[in-house]
């Protein structure tokens, strides 16, 4: 099944079926008001949602209307509780490089994870507002899962049985302002603003072999300000979800609707190219000695999308601006 948020008066959107190709939508409000309903009432209404969305496939569901994915907010936009780890070891070795830090004790055997603001979730069609562009403006292209309700010390197999939905995730960060809050021991805060979300959740069987071993196995297309930046693929992610999802759960219990982030998706190849501004630049510090490429500036854009084999886009596309924040009152 894949499903939409819609912007509405009310912040949590109201929820719509999307078929499988992406071109029509169905009010799924008689069902459940919002995603994060149907999440939290998931054995419930499983069945009656998976009935609406053959009917739109079909072409035979009431009401139905074109997709557009500017009416979307984030699948969820706001919900209980965002943890987003670095589950491929590339990515966070060639940032322990970018940050100057000590190699992370047992990085290799135990997920590191932080937990981000998950109180205001941006749009896929969203401007990004931000204070400054001298923060170091960086984007980060993630894959993610919102599971059901995790039982504290649930193990792997158990945890992954809980993802009900997947979702692909742009994890904006400020480069300029990580280093110092990393050094204080109480992790990321100021350095992570709002993150963004393609339009469309999508239930793990829409992938088929693609969804592997916890895993998303499809290549993640980024562009910024129209060119190329990279397609690295799902398929390096040195941690499952499972795993993740466990190593969250190891002290507390998960509320249905927590969503969790792989972190930047990396490939050990270049020629995958990066998913974020910080990687491309330690690889050029290591290549020629010093960066070259700067961060993003107001105005600019990024675009990314999620590719099967066949060149089809599951969850839509994130394409956004960096944008001057409005002043406050």
């Amino acid at each position: 099944m894949k499903f939409a948020t819609l912007k509405s008066a009310a912040p949590d959107g109201r929820l719509a079926v999307v078929s499988r190709d992406l071109s029509r939508a169905v009010d799924a409000g008689s069902i459940a008001a919002t995603l994060l309903d149907a999440v939290e009432r998931w054995d419930d209404v499983q069945a009656p949602l998976r009935a609406l969305y053959d009917s739109l496939n079909e072409g035979s569901a009431e009401g139905s209307f074109p997709f557009d994915p500017a009416a979307c907010a984030a699948p969820l936009p706001r919900t209980w509780q965002w943890c987003d780890a670095s589950a491929f070891l590339n990515h966070g070795r060639l940032m322990e490089r970018a940050f100057n830090t000590e190699p992370i004790p047992d990085f290799d055997t135990i997920p590191v994870m932080y937990q981000g603001a998950s109180d205001d979730f941006l749009g896929p069609r969203d401007d990004v507002p931000l204070p400054d562009e001298s923060l170091g403006i960086d984007f980060e292209g993630e894959f993610g899962v919102i599971t059901g309700p995790v039982p504290m010390g649930a193990d792997a197999a158990a945890a992954l049985r809980q993802v009900r939905l997947l979702v692909q995730i742009n994890d904006w960060s400020l480069r300029k302002l990580g280093p110092r809050e990393m050094k204080t021991g109480f992790g990321f805060f100021q350095c992570k603003p709002s993150t963004s979300f393609a339009p469309v959740a999508i239930t793990p069987d829409e992938l088929g072999d693609a969804w592997h071993d916890g895993r998303v196995k499809l290549d993640l297309h980024v562009q910024w300000n129209g060119a190329w930046f990279g397609n690295p693929n799902g398929a390096e992610m040195n941690y499952s979800f499972g795993q993740l999802i466990a190593h969250a759960a190891r002290t507390r219990r998960l509320s249905a609707g927590t969503v969790i982030g792989s972190g930047t998706v990396s490939n050990e190849s270049r020629a995958a190219g990066s998913a974020c501004i910080a990687e491309r630049r330690v690889i050029e510090i290591i290549d020629d000695g010093a960066p070259r490429t700067e961060f993003m500036r107001f105005g600019d854009r990024v675009w990314m999308e999620a590719r099967d084999g066949a060149g089809n886009a599951p969850f839509g596309t994130i394409d956004q601006r960096v944008v001057l924040a409005p002043a406050a009152d």
